[in-house]
């Protein structure tokens, strides 16, 4: 019988490899197989390594066949997985999405996809993207647009587009993403799958093309909280060489998993800003937070409008940072950026120095009153998303940008580590919770996100 790739879960794919009910070839032939028929509709992906894959695959196989106490440090061994077209692969084009580096084939491998590629890992290929990154429509002049799965004239929501597509139709596992504004939440919420990003600094960014050198996070994009932990117990750590990364000990993520939130204070953010979405967005964000008070927890509706500041304040920085890093390209060949990105860095560009500086003062800001917070609350509810994914025609990406990282950019420009869980759907479509905690308490957004697994129905 084929294999049902829309059930298989990492968690439940690495018990039944090791079991041997099927192997890794199988596994990652069959993945294989749904790109193939999928891909061509969809454009989740802008390279596929098939041979690579293959190849790895065998190897897990080989191994496998050896005593299950010589596997301990190989955590994903044969689990076929994507990586975003950001990652830095040897041997293997990293576009970016972008005509300047669609023949950039790297020397060496980004942290966090050796990382993967150490524990066992199954890499199928790189997945589309926002033109680098500064975008979340996924709507690629180069490469093309990616489609959402529930309804292919919609968006994906980007910028890790393709991660969340290949995730949400089953041509993959999990995918790496990253996330300067919601690049990783955002289509998470929009294609129905789970989305985390981690403490800023948490997880390496060495060898990922950046956006924002102040504000890019790696993460992960999965179909349940319990698979994000196993990707970030991998992935987490701090490395040396990547100024950015914080020598700050890894939690074990896996082992309080199923541990409930009984007793925990929980906030959902309420406010004109906040609640300035889709009514049924809205009315089933509500729903959860009622439901975290049938899981023990003790909730309260906190007025966080004033992250709308915090939000202005991220678009601006990211805007600026991916001027100074793209500074040589608008110089040379500003033709060869795509309309909406080019007017989004040109608009970096001309940010004064004075803006740049009061938007910093804002980050301060919202980083302390944060740090706050979280002495009070455990847990902060609020919507990843204030709308299902709008139609590819007629949705421009700037004002789309505007609209969808209102929730999610305020994360990003004070570190915060965040998870995008399904939450519902409006007119079929799906839409994510946002789940925050303080800084380094990845362990309280996994653990709150697989209580919510444990309860919801879609």
């Amino acid at each position: 019988m084929p294999l049902d790739l829309s059930s298989l879960t990492l968690s439940t794919t690495l018990a039944a490899l090791r079991r041997r009910d099927f192997t890794c070839l199988e596994l990652t032939e069959a993945c294989l197989r749904q790109i193939e028929s999928l891909n061509p509709q969809l454009n989740a992906f802008i390279t596929l390594t098939p041979e690579l894959a293959v190849q790895a695959a065998l190897q897990a196989d080989a191994l496998l066949s050896l005593q299950p106490s010589n596997l301990n440090e190989l955590d994903l061994l044969g689990l076929p997985l994507a990586l975003k077209d950001l990652f830095e692969t040897a041997g293997v084009r990293t576009t970016a999405g972008s005509k300047f580096f669609a023949d950039n084939i790297p020397a060496q491998d980004a942290d966090a996809v050796l990382k993967l590629k150490l524990a066992g890992a199954v890499i199928l290929g790189k997945t589309n993207t926002h033109e680098l990154a500064l975008g979340v429509t996924g709507v690629n002049p180069h490469f093309g647009a990616v489609k959402n799965p529930w309804d292919q004239t919609r968006i994906t929501g980007g910028s890790s587009s393709g991660s969340a597509a290949a995730v949400a139709s089953g041509l993959c596992l999990a995918a790496l993403g990253t996330d300067t504004g919601g690049s990783i939440r955002i289509p998470a919420s929009l294609c129905g799958v789970v989305g985390l990003k981690p403490t800023f600094g948490r997880v390496s960014t060495r060898g990922v093309v950046p956006l924002s050198w102040n504000l890019d996070h790696v993460g992960c994009l999965t179909h349940t909280a319990r698979d994000a932990a196993i990707l970030l117990q991998v992935m987490a750590g701090y490395d040396p060489h990547d100024p950015a990364s914080a020598d700050v000990p890894v939690d074990d993520y896996l082992t309080q998993l199923d541990a409930g939130v009984k007793g925990w204070r929980v906030a959902l953010a309420v406010g004109d800003y906040i609640e300035a979405c889709d009514p049924e967005v809205w009315a089933g964000v509500q729903s959860a937070y009622r439901s975290f008070k049938d899981l023990g927890a003790v909730v309260e509706n906190v007025d966080l409008s004033w992250i709308a500041d915090l939000a202005q304040a991220n678009t601006r920085m990211t805007q600026a940072d991916g001027a100074a890093f793209h500074r040589e390209r608008l110089a040379t060949h500003p033709d060869w950026f795509g309309a909406d990105v080019l007017q989004r860095l040109q608009a970096g560009a001309d940010l004064t120095s004075t803006e740049y500086s009061l938007a910093r003062r804002v980050q301060a800001e919202g980083r302390r009153r944060f740090e706050m917070f979280f002495t009070r609350y455990d847990l902060l509810l609020l919507p990843t998303t204030p709308i299902p994914a709008p139609p590819i025609q007629g949705t421009g990406a700037i004002e789309a940008a505007r609209q969808l990282t209102r929730f999610t950019s305020p994360f990003n420009l004070t570190g915060l580590p965040a998870l995008s869980v399904p939450c519902g759907r409006v007119g079929g479509l799906p839409f994510g919770l946002q789940l925050v905690s303080g800084h380094w308490r990845e362990k309280n957004i996994l653990q709150a996100g697989v209580a919510w697994e444990s309860i919801y129905k879609e």
